[in-house]
């Protein structure tokens, strides 16, 4: 891939909705197999997730491509899932090995313009093993009335972010962060939540592990893709082991050291309770690698206030999703982790094709 390639993908893999990259999907993997989803599109649209599989069926290393784990960040997703098959990789597999792409795993979300699932809950921290007690978040239990707002008055949330920028200065940026995205489980209306028991998604992906009998293979490796955190168009790839563990070493000598970890201290994202690393660990154990290529967008803040309003109008003002101001907010939730500019989609493809090059020269290596 030269610079001219790179722009050019650019213009051609990303959507400018879920219905657009669901197309495009199936166009291009024709034998994809829907999983449909019990929730309906904005305008009532039937939603699905797209499975596709390339390789022997019985292949002993694998790659899985996740893409709308957190909903509207299933732009990028997409797109480096597309632009992996565009530049016909999966032709191109190394010697009994395999790629299964997942695509629109929250389709909801992505449908929505929405992080969260059909439920209200942040997929993201929906993987814990619910038959144990729930974890406590007792910072988010202080914050939670001033993170989402009933009232949304100027002077009502001009009061909530003095409040939550004291609690920072109080307690330090670790401990907020902490708070307001480790994930809670207690506050359906709020953000981060995690939830009471496995959500539709989670339970979609479960089943599409086990008709694609992913646990019986020697070796998967799986890209979860991401978007919103860290310098704007930069792809840091986050994992959820730290030094010293096969997982994470083995995707450091995969990827490099630009490999990053919560528990290292080397990552934009703090440790996290529920995510999809927990799945992949309990059917692989040590046999599955997770990485998560998390694209920065626009600075904090404007995320924070574009998900307070996300969860207000879900929670608080329902009956104005698909009104003007319902769609605004969504536009707005939508632009923070999506950019549209080229310059953005260019760096996302030309980062997205690097990880495909390496992770396949891995699995061919057997790093």
């Amino acid at each position: 891939m030269n610079l001219d390639v790179a722009a050019q993908a650019a213009l051609i893999v990303f959507s400018d909705n879920y219905f657009e990259a669901r197309q495009k999907l199936r166009e291009i993997a024709p034998g994809s197999q829907a999983y449909e989803c019990s929730v309906k599109g904005p305008d009532g649209e039937d939603l699905f997730t797209d499975v596709a599989y390339f390789g022997p069926v019985n292949a002993k290393k694998l790659l899985v491509l996740v893409s709308g784990t957190h909903g509207v960040e299933g732009y990028c997703g997409s797109a480096a899932q597309l632009l992996f098959l565009k530049t016909e990789l999966h032709d191109v597999l190394p010697s009994a090995t395999a790629v299964l792409i997942i695509h629109a795993l929250n389709c909801y979300g992505f449908a929505w313009d929405r992080r969260v699932t059909a439920e209200g809950v942040d997929l993201n921290r929906n993987f814990i093993d619910f038959s144990k007690p729930l974890p406590q978040n007792p910072g988010y239990e202080e914050l939670a009335e001033y993170l989402v707002p009933v009232n949304t008055s100027k002077e009502v949330l001009r009061r909530a972010d003095e409040i939550l920028a004291a609690y920072e200065a109080t307690h330090g940026t670790e401990k907020f962060r902490l708070a307001y995205s480790g994930g809670q489980y207690s506050r359906p209306e709020g953000i981060f939540y995690g939830g009471k028991q496995p959500t539709e998604a989670r339970r979609t992906l479960e089943k599409i592990a086990a008709d694609y009998d992913v646990a019986s293979r020697d070796e998967v490796i799986i890209l979860d893709y991401h978007t919103g955190l860290g310098p704007y168009g930069y792809g840091e790839l986050q994992c959820e082991q730290s030094t010293g563990q096969p997982n994470y070493d083995r995707a450091v000598r995969i990827f490099g050291a630009s490999v990053t970890s919560p528990d290292v201290g080397t990552s934009t994202s703090v440790s996290l309770r529920g995510t999809q690393d927990l799945f992949w660990q309990r059917i692989l154990g040590e046999r599955g690698t997770y990485v998560g290529p998390e694209f920065g967008t626009y600075p904090l803040p404007g995320g924070r206030i574009a998900l307070r309003r996300d969860h207000w109008l879900f929670a608080y003002s329902p009956d104005n999703v698909n009104s003007e101001l319902g769609r605004k907010i969504r536009d707005a939730t939508k632009r923070h982790y999506y950019p549209q500019e080229l310059d953005w989609k260019e760096m996302v493809a030309w980062r997205s094709h690097q990880l495909h090059r390496q992770v396949l020269e891995g699995l061919a290596s057997g790093k």
